[in-house]
């Protein structure tokens, strides 16, 4: 008999340690992060784990609306259906929902069971309404917890879990990553060029659904010059004038808003992240002085033609991301 409800899923710990103690709880669990960068598989590890600790099929419900047979479900009333379908009566379920996102108001009815006392967990690709636009929807009534693409451990012990060759030694298998990313699916890809394919199409998924479907940048040219601009010059000081005096001399004439918009939109999406600098003196940090560094370092190699390794920089945002996805506050 199978004790798992799903097969072939790595249990990232460092992640699934976090959100254990509120397995039972009726706060309602937001799962955020970059696209692909294993979201979907950290929902069905816990639901192994609950599986696995006496919780019944019956009592687990899965809806994942980017999966075949829920794309159509768009509106909160066609949710509370497909919901109502599933718990068939039921007093409480474990209620997981993949991409709740592309459900436009959904707050009000997972509002609605988790005050049923249900046990609710999200997953959404960006921050857009997972922070500015639900936090005022359901204060107090959630936590959320981010997932980054593999650090360097999780990329070796995948590996192992997929079967895959590590190298003797570490630091080719260290450059390889450096060069590859940590996007979990590109694990499955044995031929670099392949995983390099697969992350301009991350990247492409990203800016489609995240940046352009909504309607939010009108100058495309201008996003994707400034977009290079700082994938480009990853944990580099920033200087929004410098940048704007750069734009001017190869002729793109901007406002300072419109810049910083768009450096946002790119926050927003997961991309980057923003890293202010810290003055010891005054003990504050400095918003004007910040690098930014990417989600994942394939989204430079991936998308450039020279791409030889770049140690300085390229470890410096590995240490950045490390620091992060263990909960530690940043600056530079």
């Amino acid at each position: 008999m199978n004790n798992k409800l799903f097969n072939r899923i790595y249990q990232r710990e460092k992640y699934l340690s976090k959100i254990r103690p509120f397995y039972h709880s009726d706060i309602i669990k937001i799962i955020t992060g970059i696209r692909r960068s294993g979201k979907s598989c950290t929902l069905k590890a816990i639901m192994n784990e609950l599986f696995e600790n006496g919780v019944t099929k019956e009592e687990i419900v899965f809806i994942p609306l980017d999966n075949r047979g829920y794309k159509n479900i768009e509106t909160p009333k066609a949710l509370e259906k497909v919901i109502e379908q599933c718990v068939n009566g039921k007093s409480f379920c474990y209620l997981f929902i993949d991409e709740v996102q592309n459900v436009k108001g959904f707050e009000k009815v997972i509002q609605a069971y988790q005050e049923d006392g249900y046990s609710i967990f999200l997953t959404g690709s960006n921050s857009y309404l997972l922070s500015d636009e639900i936090s005022t929807k359901l204060t107090g009534r959630y936590v959320s917890f981010e997932i980054f693409t593999l650090d360097f451990y999780e990329y070796i012990e995948m590996k192992k879990f997929n079967n895959k060759p590590v190298q003797d030694d570490i630091y080719l298998e260290l450059d390889e990553y450096i060069l590859n990313g940590g996007f979990p699916k590109a694990l499955e890809f044995d031929d670099s060029s392949a995983r390099n394919l697969y992350t301009k199409e991350v990247i492409n998924e990203i800016f489609k659904k995240d940046v352009k479907s909504r309607k939010i940048v009108r100058n495309i040219a201008l996003f994707e010059r400034i977009q290079s601009y700082i994938i480009n010059n990853f944990s580099s000081p920033f200087s929004l004038s410098g940048f704007l005096e750069y734009l001017e001399s190869i002729k793109i004439k901007t406002k300072a808003t419109t810049a910083r918009n768009y450096i946002d939109y790119l926050k927003k999406a997961k991309i980057v992240y923003e890293c202010n600098r810290f003055d010891l003196k005054s003990k504050q940090s400095l918003i004007r002085e910040q690098k930014y560094y990417l989600a994942d370092l394939s989204l430079y190699y991936a998308t450039n033609v020279d791409n030889r390794l770049s140690y300085g920089p390229s470890l410096e945002n590995l240490v950045y991301l490390y620091l992060l996805s263990n909960g530690f506050q940043v600056s530079v």
